[in-house]
């Protein structure tokens, strides 16, 4: 399992808040790194995972077997820097396939400073987070007693009640696609790429807002849409941006809302959020469309939902998505308002384009509200 790390053997180890540990050998960055430990089910599209800003602070567990076999390339990241805090792997590839790749994956963490861990049963540690739960964890090249590592791991910050928008949003609004026919303000909270082109080729004129935005900074550039992307951390103490939506609920301007977006949505019409016991994050999540009785296969990245009793109850949304494994609420439409919300990432990046129809939606709610 570890020939193709001949280049890494320096060791290194990672232990579990609960005192579970396993040995490896360093990837990327030599050093010690904690944060909150989740895996990811996706067979590619690694990337786009490290760089999505929904991952800030996480340190990450890939199910696929091998990991940097086709290298990277600059086309592929989400947003300007890595994202995540640290990376755990089973078999990492030093030598890529790809001929378009602008380099390793080894050197690309080593340039980002990730401190990660390769060599790993990732089979043997995704069952124990099934079974137990996230929790946080931190990997050493460095230092190799378990509680010297506890008590490390002790000081590092749960992601429950953490407000995390307001440090991966852009620090200054700017525009995209001027000339595009829809005018969207988007209230960004952790946006991804991806997103952004999806809106780009529906022939939209973007502006980005950080995400303490207040609501008349975007009405002021009279927008025909307004998006709330993704993000970082809970949502249940970010105020500021419930309290924005809900003065955009006053406008009737069309809202759509993806992931943390949707449920920032959800908050601001009165339905709760909760932390989830491991999260949805991979490919391959199975969404039902309530609307059309069909199956969708999605891209989903997030540890917190929406409280599937209180929208049950409400009358000011309904459900429109639900999620085929476990029946958490994937999706819900605004009752009597142009607006609706979901909970996975229909941009897919990476990821199945079953439900890029999603952004045709908003379009055709701007043409014809």
């Amino acid at each position: 399992m570890l020939k193709r790390i001949d280049s890494l053997k320096c060791p290194a180890k990672i232990v579990l808040e609960d005192g579970f540990c396993l040995e490896g050998y360093s990837l990327g960055k030599k050093g010690t790194i904690g944060g909150e430990i989740c895996f990811n089910t996706g067979m590619t599209g690694y990337q786009e995972i490290y760089t999505d800003p929904s991952y800030y602070g996480q340190v990450i567990v890939n199910t696929a077997p091998h990991i940097g076999n086709y290298g990277i390339h600059s086309g592929e990241d989400e947003s300007s820097n890595v994202m995540i805090n640290g990376l755990v792997v089973n078999d990492f590839s030093v030598t890529y396939s790809r001929f378009t790749a602008k380099g390793g994956l080894h050197q690309y963490l080593i340039n980002k400073n990730i401190v990660g861990i390769s060599g790993i049963d990732t089979r043997k540690l995704v069952r124990y987070i099934r079974n137990k739960g996230v929790m946080n964890t931190i990997i050493s090249t460095e230092e190799f007693n378990n509680a010297e590592l506890h008590s490390k791991i002790s000081k590092i910050p749960t992601m429950k009640s953490q407000e995390l928008s307001s440090i991966v949003t852009t620090p200054v609004r700017y525009k995209q696609n001027e000339k595009g026919k829809y005018k969207i303000a988007v209230l960004d909270l952790g946006i991804k790429k991806s997103i952004l082109k999806n809106l780009e080729s529906r022939d939209c004129s973007i502006e980005v807002f950080p995400a303490r935005s207040i609501a008349k900074d975007l009405f002021d550039i009279y927008p025909a849409g307004i998006f709330l992307s993704n993000g970082p951390g809970d949502p249940s103490v970010m105020d500021y941006a419930v309290d924005t939506v809900k003065s955009i609920l006053k406008m009737r301007i069309p809202l759509f809302g993806i992931c943390l977006g949707h449920q920032i949505i959800a908050r601001a019409l009165g339905i709760g959020t909760y932390k989830m016991h491991h999260g949805h994050r991979g490919l391959n999540h199975p969404v039902k469309n309530m609307d059309k009785n069909t199956c969708e296969i999605t891209s989903q990245n997030h540890g917190f939902s929406v409280n599937s009793d209180d929208l049950e109850k409400s009358d000011l949304a309904t459900l429109t998505h639900s999620n085929l494994n476990d029946y958490s609420v994937e999706g819900l439409k605004i009752n009597n308002y142009p607006g609706f919300s979901v909970q996975y990432h229909p941009e897919s990046s990476p990821g199945p384009h079953d439900s890029t129809y999603l952004f045709d939606d908003f379009i055709d709610l701007i043409k014809y509200n």
